[in-house]
């Protein structure tokens, strides 16, 4: 079945309270993109965020940012004024998260709410509290300490606490009752807020395409609560981190830092830690998309302490012994395998073997020099075809960045003059290739620029931070969006009424 969706981060959306969130502007996106044809909407990892602001870098794999927390709602429920909210300085850049300010606020806003909330008689709460003890407790713990030590990371708390030792686990978890208490608040919060969107969302035939990285942050809670997991030492310190070797575009390739799964000890197991998450996003998410994929194959491991990633050597991942125990704990759910990059063979067999569509990424395309397994012409219909991700420029953006050569080799390649057609060719090439599924970024769509890129791989600073304009969802872009994907048979179709029987009279 045909069908097409927009790539959009929650934090993209616009809000009258600095960044994007569970909020009446994104119920008002949902009905703009049930209005325009489209059935599936695409976000980015909905994690608690820390140094950097990256959705990839979350302080849990379980938690959701209390960042997408809806005021509004708080102020209809009485737990926060109008006053309180409208007294806060989110920044002044409406098309910009400001990500100091919202930290330095957000938290002050919700500990109010907290406060007034007597959560200890609201038997919601403590339902949602007992059903997520699994994660729940150990997140709530891990950043109420990380919040009295001023933010460091637990690799530098005391050890008694950083090893988790029976008596200081103890002795936090009664200094720290109240912190914990208002971090499991902000969850029960996010979990009820999200559940009533994607509720909403399903409702109006919108699918929910949710993102999950392959590997968790080393400063998070997972890493602190489940050092078995991973490749770490008896002090808990990682022997080998995360990252991809050098290559063309990196001399010294990309060091992640993130710690790296014990793989044998997953196996062991049969795989229960992951079989947890996954089902947790099954729970969150009606599709998933998982992050380099190509790492269940091999991955890069790099020694720790190491200042690049030139070192590192390649090792055996899972393979598709994870998978199969994943179809046949949770049944054949649908996934997407972020499979971009080079790719061996043993990583084409693998996401062959598992049926899982890969991604296809147009501005990859347009190479003059080789021929490219990202042309259209090469597609079979189970892929995902987008013009770019959040890792890429708009196309807008990319375009000035073309040698003369792509730029004469993409327009011929979509007959199109000018160089100003390239970006509607772009998406009408997507929608009208033979890919089941065909995502495309909301900037695009927009026709914007650089100014709203969503990040540039291996920078910090100046990403995750693009908002769209209020009145960017107009009326005659829903009527476009709803054309081009009535004309590629991408539009759902409308429920056949069934005629009603007319009774024959004697």
């Amino acid at each position: 079945m045909r069908k097409c969706g927009v790539l959009m981060p929650i934090s993209s959306l616009p809000s009258r309270f600095g960044i994007g969130g569970f909020s009446k502007e994104a119920y008002d996106f949902v009905d703009f993109l049930a209005e325009a044809g489209q059935s599936l909407w695409q976000i980015l990892p909905l994690g608690p965020t820390g140094y950097g602001d990256s959705p990839y870098q979350s302080f849990s794999t379980f938690a959701g940012s209390p960042y997408y927390i809806s005021l509004d709602k708080l102020i209809d429920q009485g737990l926060l004024t109008e006053e309180e909210c409208e007294s806060v300085d989110y920044g002044n850049d409406p098309v910009k998260v400001n990500y100091e300010k919202i930290y330095y606020t957000r938290f002050n806003l919700l500990r109010m709410a907290f406060e007034r909330a007597n959560v200890n008689e609201n038997q919601e709460y403590i339902d949602f509290v007992e059903e997520n003890k699994e994660w729940l407790k150990d997140y709530a713990m891990y950043m109420a300490i990380k919040d009295s030590l001023g933010g460091i990371s637990w690799i530098e708390w005391d050890e008694d606490i950083r090893l988790r030792k029976p008596q200081a686990m103890a002795e936090y978890e009664q200094k720290f009752a109240q912190d914990i208490a208002f971090y499991s608040y902000q969850q029960y919060l996010f979990a009820t807020q999200w559940a009533e969107l994607k509720n909403y969302a399903n409702k109006k035939g919108i699918q929910i395409v949710g993102d999950i990285p392959i590997y968790v942050a080393f400063d998070s809670a997972d890493t602190w609560a489940n050092p078995e997991l991973f490749q770490l030492d008896e002090e808990n310190i990682p022997t080998a981190v995360a990252g991809c070797p050098p290559d063309a575009f990196s001399a010294t390739g990309q060091l992640w830092g993130n710690p790296l799964y014990k793989w044998e000890y997953h196996e062991e197991t049969g795989f229960a830690w992951w079989m947890r998450r996954l089902a947790f996003c099954f729970k969150i998410y009606d599709v998933v998309r998982i992050d380099h994929f190509r790492g269940f194959d091999e991955y890069w491991a790099i020694p720790y302490g190491d200042q690049t990633a030139e070192f590192g050597e390649w090792r055996q991942g899972p393979g598709y012994k994870l998978f199969e125990t994943m179809k046949k704990t949770l049944g054949n759910r649908p996934v997407i395998a972020e499979d971009l990059g080079f790719l061996t063979p043993s990583v084409i067999k693998l996401v062959k073997k598992t049926g899982y569509p890969g991604m296809k990424i147009l501005q990859f395309a347009f190479d003059s020099r080789e021929e490219s397994d990202y042309l259209p012409h090469n597609y079979t219909n189970n892929c995902v075809v987008y013009t770019g991700t959040h890792d890429n420029d708009t196309v807008n953006g990319w375009i000035p960045y073309m040698s003369k050569k792509d730029i004469g080799f993409a327009k011929k390649y979509l007959n199109v003059k000018r160089t100003s057609d390239i970006c509607d060719s772009l998406i009408r090439t997507a929608l009208g290739c033979v890919a089941d599924t065909a995502i495309i970024p909301m900037q695009d769509y927009l026709g914007l620029g650089s100014e709203a890129r969503i990040n540039t791989p291996s920078t910090l600073g100046g990403n995750w931070e693009w908002r769209m304009n209020d009145e960017a969802c107009t009326e005659e872009l829903c009527k476009y969006m709803k054309e081009l994907a009535t004309i590629y048979c991408r539009a759902p179709k409308a429920p056949v009424k069934k005629a009603k029987k007319i009774s024959k009279k004697n």
